[in-house]
């Protein structure tokens, strides 16, 4: 399985030019889900966002499903990295998981415990880049003969016009 562990505030602090800090903080988390579910139809990554509620009194912490990934708000006193390197630490022998922050620290310590680490303008041009190859692919045509070459064109063009004769 690939894993992409992203580390919710961090990116939504990283990406100034898409979240505005004077939004509600529900607004900005709601808008970084739907970017991010959006790049998972095109990579099929099983991504896990993960939100601190760590400053949160009593927090319990949650996991839901918000279209095809995870979200998670972690327990008071846990804070994202907490819980990033504690799954990281369980499940890098059978997956690879790619950590997606700007804290240089985090980075470190989730590559010396065997993931891979992406920064949070890393991913805002992966998605970018994935979003207009796809807008490409969906403006190429769709008919079998349009993707032909020349030569081929032409055989199948005279299968036609053969056919056609003998009817």
């Amino acid at each position: 399985m690939e894993y992409l562990f992203v580390d919710g505030y961090n990116i939504i602090n990283a990406w100034s030019d898409i979240f505005d800090k004077n939004s509600p903080l529900e607004d900005n988390r709601k808008a970084l889900c739907d970017i991010l579910s959006d790049y998972q139809g095109y990579t099929g990554f099983r991504i896990v966002v993960v939100f601190d509620a760590h400053l949160v009194p009593e927090g319990i912490g949650s996991l839901m499903q918000y279209d095809k990934i995870k979200v998670v708000f972690t327990k008071s006193n846990q804070t994202a990295d907490n819980f990033i390197e504690r799954y990281v630490t369980e499940a890098r022998y059978n997956n690879k998981i790619t950590v997606v922050t700007n804290d240089y620290m985090e980075q470190k310590t989730v590559l010396h415990k065997g993931a891979l680490r992406m920064t949070a303008s890393e991913l805002q041009r992966e998605i970018i880049k994935k979003r207009q190859s796809a807008s490409v692919s969906d403006k190429q045509s769709n008919f079998i003969i349009d993707n032909l070459d020349n030569e081929q064109k032409r055989k199948l063009l005279k299968i036609k016009h053969e056919d056609r004769k003998d009817k």
